[in-house]
């Protein structure tokens, strides 16, 4: 009998993420939606683009609440869910309120919990994921990492070792899969009025970015220095940070709508330099083998860094940033270097360990190394 997985996805991250493990899950796969994410742009684009119909969403009015009121909606919600739809496995991603939410409702159920993306650290609680992090990390039964170091975070912390599986990260082959065609890539670089490596590609979307009027001007105020054009994506939380705070994009910066997966990613391939808060672009350019800088207090992708991809810093490290990684010769090298998560088959292994983790058959052990 066919094991019956709950993938539980909420924001736009998660659906192209878990996307592949739901590919590699087959019929097993129960995608379910937890409406986070509730802007068209944010999920119906994204579900299109990865190919899945979109998935049940048992809940109803979670987007726009606040952080507590939407983890105290979901846990209610997929608790009820789960205790009548039994599923033998639960598989949740990364470091979302949907994440923590399916974590908790699985686990106060008795259903094995499966995390995906497990052991990220960036060890400041003042970031909201970072508690999101420690919660699912308590309560999950089968850890999948993505690099050596993240498993170390969780043999650190106690956590068993026979849990703890380095499987690589999903967004290398979603990367891989998602990316267009070079003629593609053209086309859209050409309707978006840039030519590739002449233009910067950014995305702004943290609160520590956008909840301060003054962070967010001398954010804008660093593209505008870069002596490049500078396409902007407008998640719906910055756009709303602009109008709060009476910005005006600066000459060198042209907003956008927000982007589906492969147009953003077709535009990340043509950009000289990517200047980002969010946590997948890190690991983005190190598929696509771009520079990046990070304008953060602080990252739990580490790796990007170690391997010279990404440099992190304030807003008024970015001009000095940008110069250093576009040293001369640098990016050539980056465009040669292999990316530090994985090779592009961690959705079958976390598949296996979720299957193994249903009942399918006895799980592995856990394992320190990719392959």
């Amino acid at each position: 009998m066919t094991p019956r997985v709950a993938v539980v996805m909420g924001t736009r991250p998660e659906i192209i993420k878990l996307a592949p493990v739901v590919a590699a899950l087959g019929p097993a796969a129960a995608p379910l939606a937890t409406g986070q994410h509730w802007d068209a742009d944010l999920t119906d684009v994204f579900f299109a683009g990865v190919g899945m119909t979109r998935p049940v969403q048992p809940l109803r009015w979670i987007g726009g609440r606040d952080r507590a009121g939407q983890v105290a909606a979901m846990l209610t919600g997929l608790t009820d869910w789960f205790r009548t739809d039994q599923p033998d496995a639960v598989v949740v991603q990364g470091d979302t309120n949907s994440a923590n939410a399916g974590a908790q409702a699985a686990a106060h159920l008795g259903i094995p919990v499966v995390h995906v993306e497990a052991g990220l650290r960036s060890f400041d609680r003042a970031m909201p994921e970072e508690v999101n992090r420690l919660v699912i990390g308590a309560v999950a039964d089968v850890h999948c990492a993505a690099t050596p170091g993240n498993a170390e975070h969780l043999l650190r912390a106690g956590t068993p070792a026979s849990a703890v599986h380095v499987t690589g990260n999903t967004i290398v082959e979603a990367t891989r899969r998602a990316l267009p065609a070079p003629a593609v890539r053209a086309a859209v670089q050409a309707a978006h009025g840039v030519v590739a490596g002449e233009y910067v590609l950014a995305t702004v979307h943290r609160p520590e970015n956008t909840d301060d009027p003054a962070q967010l001007r001398a954010l804008l105020q660093a593209l505008d220095l870069l002596g490049l054009p500078v396409l902007l994506p407008l998640h719906p939380r910055t756009r709303a940070a602009l109008a709060s705070a009476g910005a005006v994009l600066p000459p060198a910066v042209r907003g956008t709508g927000p982007l589906d997966h492969a147009t953003f990613l077709a535009l990340a391939a043509g950009a000289r330099l990517l200047v980002s808060d969010s946590g997948g672009v890190q690991e983005e350019v190190t598929v696509l083998g771009k520079p990046l800088v990070v304008v953060r207090r602080s990252t739990e992708r580490p790796e990007a860094v170690e391997a010279g991809f990404a440099e992190l810093t304030g807003p008024d490290g970015v001009l000095p940033a940008a110069r250093r990684l576009l040293r001369p010769g640098w990016p050539e090298e980056l465009a040669r270097r292999p990316s530090p998560f994985g090779d592009g088959h961690a959705a079958q292994r976390i598949a296996a360990l979720t299957l193994a983790a249903a009942g399918r058959r006895e799980p592995a052990a856990g394992v320190l190394a990719i392959g």
